[in-house]
């Protein structure tokens, strides 16, 4: 029928409006690999995560070797003094998930960022040592290497090393977002950093001091960092600068194996991240509410599809802002928020003539936008296994303080918790009690990686940073593979949108979408922001197609690359 009608069309117009007819849509295809895959935020690690697989290593020991080579290719979110969340899939099935998220100090407390009048102090939260919650990473990575990984420590480490002592080349991207924060650089260290200077595009930075401490780490491991000379180093940096983290908090830093939040969409198998990240449940509540509409009958980023996916956005955020925290400090009511019963009543209010205003729904009045500064990668190796990994320092370079005697930059993940419930952080985050500040507690997160299984196989996995945007970049991903029968590449590349409860308004990625969609939800009611949201999120993924090969989702929104084996 198509066909006829162009046809028609053609004859009716002759050759005055050929050029107004739309042409064959070109299938964009990302990379693919027969055997495994690797997909990060920049092309050395993933370089490095596909050799520790082609030497025989398996996703773990490839998770090791791609998180310690983001720390010294993309310090502007890789990391040793930050934190993040992995979820995994192992060839037989058996899934699991590993929270290596920072940590608030034991000498922290409830009203820390307040002055003697009860206000928020301006920037504590954010900048400088008093931001630092206790690092994760190093034992993350060693946590998932001792229960799953085969190769040596050593192995995985020297192309990692190598990588630092060679340096690695700038990129126009990381070279605008370096000169974009020399001046909080300068702000908040005491002594001129490496990073405080012009670098341009094609210059190569060379990290020799944190070559020496993943050398260390690679001669001691987990306790080289948290118990040896690294940790009085840094223990001592930390305080010199004013800080509060102590040789106990580091000693006292344990990774922790988690239950994955699991749900089902159509004939989906959803597997994400469970608290302290609201990733798992929130995706899990917006995925249950919209599956009874036809997105698919409805159209990719149509009028109809746009409003029922920001309808459910608003619903889950509103509940996420009130409900969730560090589950070993909080009760989450995980099933009551994920059930049939609850989820439906939360949309009986929806209609298709008119938004919902976000007012009107009840859970704490609080706001939630948080930085955007995180990284993404994911494996799948050779073996069948697949890991989904997102990790962060929290904003760009973290607090800002850089420890030069280490190497790394350490993060500002303090500023996740609620600093007063009912005032905004530096990104907007108004936090509930359910997050506020206590020592050794975790703070809440939007990471949101995840893994997808199809007919009892594995499907996909995938992630992104974008802060509270994540959420939906993760959804909209796994819509555009499942309803709108995208690849990967196509599914990450596509135009993305997001509502978050509060503020009250669809960010969307700009001179994207269609004018007149635009229009027909303005209409509505929907206030729409393409000034805010000129990237939404950086989605990398990896989709198992019907004949067995892998194929990436490398996003174009930033460096990130994808290696297959």
């Amino acid at each position: 029928m198509k066909f006829i009608f162009y046809l028609f069309i053609s004859l009716l117009c002759f050759s005055s409006c050929k050029e107004s007819l739309p042409t064959p849509k070109e299938k964009i295809t990302g990379v693919t690999s027969q055997k495994a895959m690797v997909v990060s935020a920049r092309k050395e690690a993933s370089i490095i995560g596909s050799s520790i697989l082609k030497q025989g290593g398996n996703a773990f020991d490839a998770m090791m070797a791609t998180e310690l080579a983001l720390a010294v290719a993309y310090p502007y979110a890789g990391n040793l003094g930050g934190g993040g969340f992995m979820v995994y899939r192992l060839n037989n099935g058996d899934i699991g998930a590993l929270d290596y998220r920072e940590q608030a100090p034991m000498g922290a407390t409830k009203s820390m960022y307040l002055d003697n009048k009860g206000n928020v102090i301006p920037n504590k939260s954010t900048l400088g040592s008093m931001a630092i919650g206790v690092p994760g990473t190093v034992a993350g990575v060693f946590a998932a290497h001792e229960k799953f990984g085969t190769l040596p420590v050593s192995t995985i480490l020297k192309p990692v090393i190598a990588l630092a002592k060679r340096g690695v080349v700038v990129t126009d991207k990381q070279a605008l977002r370096i000169q974009a924060k020399r001046s909080l650089f300068q702000e908040v260290n005491k002594d001129t950093i490496i990073f405080d200077a012009d670098w341009k595009a094609n210059d190569t930075i060379k990290y020799p001091v944190l070559a020496t401490t993943l050398e260390k780490i690679m001669a001691t491991g987990k306790d080289g960092f948290y118990k040896g000379d690294i940790a009085k180093t840094l223990a001592k940096f930390i305080q010199d600068n004013g800080g509060i983290i102590t040789e106990e908090d580091l000693a006292n830093y344990e990774a922790k194996w988690r239950t994955p939040v699991v749900f089902n969409y159509d004939d989906l198998k959803i597997i994400s991240m469970s608290p302290p990240s609201s990733g798992g449940i929130c995706l899990g509540q917006i995925m249950n509410m919209i599956e009874p509409y036809d997105l698919e009958v409805f159209g990719h980023n149509s009028t109809k599809a746009i409003q029922i996916i920001t309808e459910a956005e608003r619903r889950a955020y509103a509940d996420r802002s009130y409900y969730l925290g560090d589950p070993d400090f909080v009760d989450i009511p995980t099933e009551t928020l994920l059930s049939d019963a609850y989820l439906n009543d939360r949309m009986s209010n929806v209609s298709f003539d008119q938004a919902t205003l976000s007012s009107s729904l009840t859970h704490g009045n609080v706001e939630l936008v948080e930085s955007d500064e995180t990284t993404h990668y994911s494996i799948v190796d050779q073996f069948g296994n697949a890991i989904a990994v997102t990790t962060t320092l929290n904003g760009a370079y973290g607090s800002k303080l850089y420890c030069s005697e280490l190497g790394f930059f350490l993060n500002n993940e303090m500023d996740d918790f609620s600093s007063k419930p009912g005032e905004p952080n530096m990104f907007g985050l108004i936090g509930a009690e359910a997050n506020s500040i206590a020592p050794q507690k975790r703070m809440l997160s939007s990471m949101t990686p995840t893994i997808v299984e199809k007919n009892g196989e594995l499907y996909m996995s995938v992630g992104t940073p974008g802060g509270s945007t994540i959420i939906t970049c993760v959804l909209q991903t796994i819509l555009n593979v499942h309803e709108f029968n995208m690849g990967m590449q196509e599914a990450v590349n596509a135009p993305r949108f997001h509502h978050q409860w509060l503020p009250d308004e669809v960010l969307m990625e700009p001179n994207k979408f269609n004018r007149k969609t635009i229009s027909e939800l303005e209409a509505k009611g929907y206030l729409i922001n393409e000034k805010d949201a000129p990237i939404i999120g950086r989605v990398d993924g990896i989709l198992k197609r019907e004949d067995g090969t892998l194929e990436a989702g490398a996003d174009y929104r930033g460096d990130d690359t994808a290696i297959g084996l």
